[in-house]
């Protein structure tokens, strides 16, 4: 374990994740130093959330090249799905602009865009570690599967979070109330097809933008950061 953690330490991709989050933290705190306002304050705990995905799915690479068990890999990839969708629910903190004085609005504009752009990288590059991964053991048609119903459910984790307001914990504190509320919308669709239809079209643009991103990174060779 204590060379996985050495290996993650090294990846130097992460370090470049740390100069853009540090830039989105000072951000907000600068908001609040100059206005006196813990309002965006929460935007912290949010980037910390989105980190989550990714620290896990850099343990899961390490797992997988030092070939530890399937089940101890099986645990990662879990808190992985589990944690996902909190990445580019970021991006939904957008709703906090309507709430910003005119004077201050560009710079919360800024701020918010910054936040949910770290936010999706962050979703998106963790992605790729798992993408990578099943394609390794499994093949490049399972692992197009299996990364085109994560996003697609990740639209639903977003719809989750932002309107029924349930968090990845849940999965822990909670499970019944979390099971119930899912499997009222799984057993009875036709009752919530604008439900569906907002978490499908969430889904479908996370979906797209990782095409497009995984493309451009195909077609466009560049020296491997991440």
């Amino acid at each position: 374990m204590v060379k996985i953690f050495n290996q993650l330490r090294l990846q130097p991709g992460l370090a470049l994740f740390g100069c853009v989050l540090a830039w989105c933290v000072g951000l907000i705190l600068f908001r609040v130093e100059r206005t006196g306002s813990w309002h965006f304050l929460f935007l912290i705990w949010n980037l910390f959330l989105a980190c989550v995905p990714l620290f896990a799915s850099r343990l899961l690479r390490a797992a997988h090249a030092k070939r530890i068990p399937d089940v101890m890999q099986l645990g990662l990839v879990a808190v992985w799905l589990i944690f996902l969708p909190n990445a580019p629910y970021i991006l939904t903190d957008l709703v906090h602009l309507q709430a910003s004085s005119p004077h201050l609005y560009w710079y919360d504009m800024a701020l918010l865009l910054s936040c949910g752009g770290v936010g999706l990288m962050l979703g998106y590059t963790s992605m790729f570690d798992v993408h990578q991964i099943v394609e390794s053991r499994f093949g490049a048609r399972l692992a197009w599967v299996v990364v085109s119903a994560t996003l697609l459910l990740s639209g639903f984790g977003i719809y989750l979070g932002r309107v029924l307001r349930w968090n990845s914990w849940d999965v822990v504190t909670n499970p019944r109330g979390l099971f119930d509320s899912i499997a009222d919308y799984v057993l009875n669709p036709a009752a919530y097809l604008q439900i569906w239809a907002i978490s499908g079209l969430c889904g479908a643009g996370l979906l797209l933008g990782y095409v497009t991103l995984h493309w451009i990174a195909a077609t466009r060779p560049f020296r491997q950061w991440a």
